[in-house]
């Protein structure tokens, strides 16, 4: 049994909601949850945000490819919660303008009306007259909240000139706006972090895995070795890809998920960043689907395939994936060079979508659903599976799934999260002179100068108060060997304050280091040294963990750490 306070009261006093699964879904109805008061527990079995949701585009956005399908609601739904975001996690979500090439002025108009109307057949070609109709429904959807300008279209000449290493082929473009997120992991573990703040009944761990199951008793076993049973009410699987594996794991066979591989690759190319100037190029390849390209902390990020597949714990980017983005990229813009050498970085995951027979990945519906195994007499609770959803609608789906949880157990909802700034977007300053004056009192209490306190702020929002009034042996002064953007003190805040078990949730998720290839190996032993000397680690557990890292980004294609 462990000694955690809150564990121990939640095992022996019982639980209101058990939730599998700390993924985006998962993290966001906790939180949720707990700002209800309800007695909750979220438990993962890896690390927050360390499946599915770590391998996203990276962007917030509405879904403009989901009115070709005529899933209209789901527009409406994502730009709403797209703009919320925006105003909710302003240190974290950002907006993206974005650019789409057209090749034609009039294509693709019936193809897109017999898929508005059920085929499910491939892809086709968007002309202007499409697109132009299409970015102004998109414009109509995201009114609400609305934070961003309306779309425009441009000559073919005003494109070109703005981007002339672009293919001469296009007619014209259009240019509209959504958002992209900085660090999609640390969301995660932003929300897990809000529900426990709000509520001393509400626990999330990692590292934690469904052992037994008796009756109403279900038993975990924690990567330490401790161990505990609950008795819960209500179980919210929200374990994404893995959904059918927990649910037969607690007795109860299903085939809700059907999921599909979207895979990303991350180039050093500054030409490209360049000609980009901030805009994202969402553009159509040769063969009809749709691929973007955006400017990510330094890096382009390229994606994203859409191939049906079945065991999210063996994904990786596949060559082929990588020779089809590349192709298509020189196809775009034959103006520059895109070679293998500039991948830095290249991810994938499983996208957690509905059982479905739809000859074309791309055409299964991105809506989400929350279907229910009701309690039987050996299993005396519910379960509620999260089922499909887009990282942009996970608040909006948390909504729709609480106020179920909340009428089954007869609990009054007191809170809405709509407005609910989410980490360090709480109490986010809401103009220049509160950000100034912010940015200038944690700058005088951490003995920083102004421009390394911005730097901090864009990267942690109001957080930085809790980073720099933290009591450390590190210093910011100390930096990084070769990532000179992260300091001692930072890595040693992470280590304490965010539930780090491992130096992989450390590189891989509270930070952006691996992503974007900023470290080195010599990086990696000094975050790893910074973290074990936090967490009392061996000699032999501190290079048994740089081992593992340098082992996982092998497998994701990057290329080795350089000395």
């Amino acid at each position: 049994m462990t000694h955690d306070p809150r564990l121990q009261d939640l095992t022996e006093n019982g639980i209101d909601v058990l939730i599998l699964g700390a993924g985006i879904n998962g993290a966001g109805l906790f939180r949720d949850l707990a700002e209800q008061g309800l007695r909750v527990l979220l438990v993962e079995k890896g690390d927050f945000g360390g499946g599915t949701s770590a391998a996203p585009s990276r962007m917030i956005h509405g879904g403009l490819k989901y009115l070709e399908t005529g899933e209209f609601r789901l527009v409406a739904q994502s730009t709403l919660e797209r703009n919320l975001l925006l105003r909710n996690a302003p240190h974290a979500v950002t907006p993206l303008p974005t650019v789409i090439p057209i090749f034609s002025w009039t294509k693709g108009v019936w193809a897109a009306l017999r898929t508005l109307f059920g085929s499910t057949t491939a892809a086709r070609s968007r002309g202007a007259l499409l697109l132009k109709v299409g970015l102004s429904i998109y414009d109509y959807y995201g009114s609400r909240a609305n934070v961003m300008p309306r779309h425009k279209m441009k000559s073919r000449a005003k494109t070109l000139a703005e981007f002339p290493q672009m293919t001469p082929r296009i007619v014209a473009s259009g240019l509209y706006y959504d958002a992209k997120i900085a660090g999609p992991e640390r969301l995660v573990w932003e929300l897990c972090a809000d529900g426990m703040a709000a509520n001393p009944q509400a626990l999330a761990l990692n590292y934690t895995q469904i052992s037994t199951h008796n009756g109403a008793a279900i038993s975990f076993a924690r990567e330490d070795g401790s161990a505990f049973t609950v008795q819960p009410k209500l179980v919210i699987n929200a374990a994404g890809p893995w959904i059918d594996r927990v649910n037969a794991a607690l007795g109860a066979a299903t085939k809700l998920i059907g999921g599909t591989k979207g895979s990303h690759i991350l180039l050093d190319h500054p030409q490209l960043l360049a000609m980009l100037n901030g805009q994202m190029i969402y553009f159509e390849a040769d063969d009809g689907r749709i691929l973007l390209v955006y400017d990510y902390l330094g890096r382009a990020l390229v994606g994203s395939t859409d191939i049906k597949a079945a065991d999210p714990d063996d994904v990786r980017c596949d060559d082929d994936e990588i020779a089809y983005f590349l192709t298509s990229l020189r196809a775009l813009l034959p103006g520059l060079p895109f070679e293998h050498s500039q991948i830095i970085y290249a991810y994938s995951g499983i996208r957690p979508l509905p059982a479905s027979n739809a000859a074309t990945p791309g055409l299964i519906s991105r809506d989400h659903s929350a279907p229910v195994l009701e309690a039987t007499p050996s299993r005396p609770y519910p379960i509620i599976s999260l089922v499909g959803g887009k990282w942009t609608t996970f608040r909006g789906f948390a909504e729709e799934v609480t106020d179920t949880c909340l009428a089954r157990l007869d609990h009054p909802r007191r809170i809405s999260t709509r407005d609910l700034g989410i980490g360090g977007g709480k109490g986010y300053p809401l103009d220049p002179t509160s950000k100034s004056k912010l940015i200038a009192s944690a700058a005088a209490t951490g003995g920083l100068n102004l421009a390394r306190a911005e730097a901090l702020f864009a990267r942690y929002g109001t957080s930085l108060t809790s980073l720099v009034a933290q009591k450390s042996s590190h210093t910011d002064a100390t930096r990084l060997p070769h990532a000179t953007d992260y300091s001692a003190l930072e890595i040693d805040w992470l280590a304490r304050t965010e539930a780090v078990e491992h130096l992989s949730d450390l590189v891989l998720r509270r930070t952006t280091l691996a992503v974007t290839g900023a470290m080195n190996s010599a990086d990696l032993a000094a975050i790893a040294a910074i973290i074990g000397a936090a967490k009392a680690w061996s000699v032999e557990r501190i290079a048994a963990e740089i081992d593992q890292v340098t082992a996982q980004l092998a497998h994701t294609n990057r290329q080795s750490l350089t000395p």
